[in-house]
């Protein structure tokens, strides 16, 4: 009889779009070939890491819902941003390597030439449903078409905050290609990104693509998109080497030792984009602090500080109970204590590692104050103030 479906079909037929798809075929197989995959998971490195809340569901609704704290989780007035146009990105960088923070963990990366797309997400909310789910709290300081060609689109993991569909659907119709973790890459193809287009890795792979070396390197995290979490898809965080600079997007990752192996393999950078928001003390295995995201930068710069970091995934969406201003507070003071260069732009400013940095402390104009003593890494090798080659913007 014709009409006729399994109920898997149906189920299937049912599925919201941006569930994705999940790994079959040779990607399967890949998957299950990885030196990373076991017991029909990946792992993570430093072994398990929690990947559900500490605590019962009581405990973490609480905090979540403390009439106190919860004021102090958005900002009191309008996020500023940068009105970034086409014309302002289509001049070249003077130093040969500009950062542009669209907000969250989007960057737009200009070095040596080629141009690099990180975790682009222009939707309105990170969720799979136009109607619920976490809401900007700031507009996208620029429309996608402004950015001008980009040679790669480099996706960290499959999380609705780092892969976004309607932002990916835009991007499918550029030549652009994607470099992904290994078996992110279904998610694309269903959505109309063509195989030819995809570079999928899994940890240490790389990829060319013009003059530059792409580098999955290993994130202490986890995956997932639709009503089970299967571990099938791989998170990670990544190396970009140029000619002349190097570039860290550290994708969602908890701190561990792992930092230090691959600045030994990649590094130093001169620039690092560290998450450094969306953390609490329910889930900290899988998210950093500011003071955990300035010990990996000086991880990954050999132990001292060098280059600048960009604190990313804070700002733009409310995922965490702690204060929507306390990571641009809290890295300021984690940075400052020991020396580290950091950049603090508003959504949609460029600037250049190299030139004048933006360090002027933008939150506090739209937030309630925060005051309290900020725990800041230890001191334990810093270099001189002179050898920090910055200038910052007062």
């Amino acid at each position: 009889m014709t009409g006729l479906r399994s109920p898997n079909t149906g189920l299937r037929a049912l599925r919201p779009a941006a569930f994705g798809a999940d790994p079959g075929g040779e990607r399967l197989a890949r998957i299950r070939r990885s030196p990373h995959f076991k017991d029909g998971v990946f792992q993570n490195p430093g072994g398990p890491a929690r990947t559900r809340p500490a605590g019962s569901t009581l405990d973490v609704a609480k905090v979540f819902l403390d009439k106190d704290t919860r004021p102090l989780r958005a900002p009191r007035g309008t996020v500023p941003v940068h009105p970034t146009t086409y014309a302002d990105l289509a001049r070249p960088p003077v130093t040969g390597l500009r950062l542009t923070w669209v907000g969250h963990s989007s960057v737009l990366v200009e070095i040596d030439g080629h141009r690099v797309l990180f975790d682009p997400v222009w939707g309105e909310r990170c969720s799979p449903f136009p109607f619920a789910g976490p809401k900007r709290l700031h507009p996208v300081p620029l429309p996608l078409a402004a950015l001008g060609p980009v040679d790669v689109v480099v996706i960290s993991h499959d999380h609705y905050d780092h892969l976004d569909l309607p932002t990916i659907k835009a991007l499918a119709g550029t030549d652009t290609l994607f470099a992904v973790p290994l078996g992110v890459g279904a998610h694309l193809e269903h959505w109309g990104v063509s195989p030819d287009r995809l570079r999928e890795l899994d940890w240490h792979e790389s990829t060319r693509i013009g003059g530059l070396t792409l580098t999955a390197t290993p994130a202490r995290h986890f995956c997932g998109r639709g009503l089970r979490n299967t571990q099938h898809t791989l998170w990670a965080s990544w190396a970009v080497a140029g000619e002349e600079h190097r570039i860290y997007h550290s994708g969602d990752t908890g701190y561990f030792d792992g930092f230090k192996d691959i600045g030994a393999g990649h590094g130093p950078f001169d620039a690092t984009m560290i998450q450094v928001g969306a953390y609490s003390e329910f889930w900290t295995e899988i998210h950093m602090t500011p003071e955990e995201g300035v010990r990996a930068h000086l991880d990954l710069q050999g132990g001292v500080p060098h280059g600048v970091l960009l604190p990313i995934h804070w700002g733009t969406f409310n995922l965490a109970p702690h204060p929507w201003a306390e990571p641009g507070e809290w890295m300021l003071a984690a940075a400052g204590a020991v020396g580290q260069a950091a950049a603090f732009p508003v959504p949609g400013q460029s600037f250049e590692p190299a030139g004048v940095l933006p360090t002027r402390p933008w939150w506090r104009d739209v937030s309630l104050p925060l005051n309290r003593e900020w725990p800041v890494p230890e001191i334990t090798a810093v270099a001189p103030r002179g050898d920090l080659d910055f200038v910052g913007e007062v």
